[in-house]
């Protein structure tokens, strides 16, 4: 019948631009200036267990905090930490009770860079995802790395840093990873997983915050801001950047294991909500419960100790459209509505503070009015 032969042809060429627009990967999109191309999402295949090498704290130690409690409780993956030790009990370590509680095993190592050592506490045990979030070189991934490939893991997953980025001067919106990074340890580490052939995800944290974390970015603002004293913050203040919840930084990795669209790729691990310098003392302020006294001085004019300020003097922020594309990452933290607590949980006054180079910028900006 001539009119069921047209229905059916109608309802194939129907079917097969169904296909193509599911299978079709996504337009390059654009970041802040700075083009990357993504693909669709994928869906992570199960990996039943996986090895996370874990360093002693900070930042790094409270994404391992978070990551191993997402692939444990959310996943429900087998989970064993090498850990750089000793356990001191400070956070995150003091929180372990609710890794023990998830079936998270801890295995606590006095130094990672004994892979021998630290490698036998497995006692023969293999794993199908391995996540370094320690290493900072390749001689140290080395080792680590190539027991994985002996494992024929399905995914190794490495934090590394976004320090590494030199983007063009002048060129102050947010980067991809297609920015130029310098050669540095974690960079050479990043390559040397690529030379051994493994299913490797890397990702480049910024700026990491969080309840465990034990120190903070904002002690400095927190420290002045709390004595009554102004704070000294370059530029004009409206220089951008990222503050990322450790978890959020844990929700991207977890996203990826197991996930063979992330294989081979490279993801900038930060929030996509930006604050500026000035926003972020203001935000401070609040949190303590003053006015902040913001000043401004040029910081091509004045020469500061390296650390003075917790940020580059530049505008200096990822964008995280690839993970937003590529894993449907969306953080769920913001600094804003997580300042009270990182001032209470993180901020500890300094005992004797130096505040030599306020007084320095004080006469600069005075002279310069």
């Amino acid at each position: 019948r001539p009119d069921l032969a047209v229905a059916m042809a109608a309802a194939a060429v129907g079917l097969a631009c169904a296909v193509a627009a599911w299978t079709m990967p996504t337009q390059s999109i654009t970041a802040m200036g700075r083009g990357t191309n993504v693909r669709a999402r994928v869906t992570p295949s199960m990996v039943a267990d996986a090895l996370i090498i874990q360093n002693k704290g900070g930042g790094h130690g409270e994404i391992g905090y978070h990551l191993a409690l997402e692939l444990a409780k959310e996943r429900q993956m087998g989970v064993t930490i090498l850990h750089e030790g000793p356990n001191k009990g400070k956070p995150p370590h003091n929180s372990y009770g609710d890794l023990e509680a998830a079936g998270v095993k801890v295995l606590w190592c006095d130094d990672l860079s004994d892979a021998s050592a630290c490698l036998a506490k497995l006692e023969g045990a293999s794993f199908g995802a391995v996540v370094d979030n320690w290493s900072k070189s390749p001689e140290a991934i080395s080792p680590y790395a190539n027991k994985a490939k002996e494992w024929g893991v399905e995914h190794y997953a490495f934090i590394s840093s976004a320090g590494m980025y030199t983007p063009e001067k002048g060129d102050f919106g947010a980067i991809s990873e297609t920015c130029a990074v310098k050669s540095t340890g974690q960079r050479q580490a990043e390559e040397l997983l690529g030379e051994l052939g493994l299913p490797f995800t890397c990702f480049r944290p910024q700026y990491i915050y969080g309840p465990k974390q034990g120190k903070s970015y904002l002690s400095c603002f927190f420290e002045r801001l709390s004595r009554g004293r102004p704070v000294y913050v370059p530029g004009d203040g409206t220089q951008m950047v990222t503050m990322t919840h450790a978890a959020d930084n844990a929700a991207m990795v977890a996203a990826a294991i197991g996930n063979s669209k992330a294989v081979g790729e490279v993801f900038n691990c930060a929030t996509s909500k930006l604050i500026s310098y000035d926003n972020l003392v203001s935000l401070c302020g609040s949190a303590v419960g003053v006015p902040a006294d913001i000043r401004h001085y040029d910081p091509k004019a004045v020469e500061v100790p390296k650390g003075f300020f917790p940020f580059r003097d530049t505008p200096f922020f990822v964008s995280v459209d690839k993970a937003t594309q590529l894993l449907g990452f969306e953080p769920k933290h913001s600094i804003e509505d997580d300042i009270g607590m990182y001032y209470s949980n993180n901020f500890k006054p300094a005992s004797e503070p130096d505040f030599s180079v306020d007084g320095m910028l004080a006469e600069a900006t005075a002279a310069a009015a």
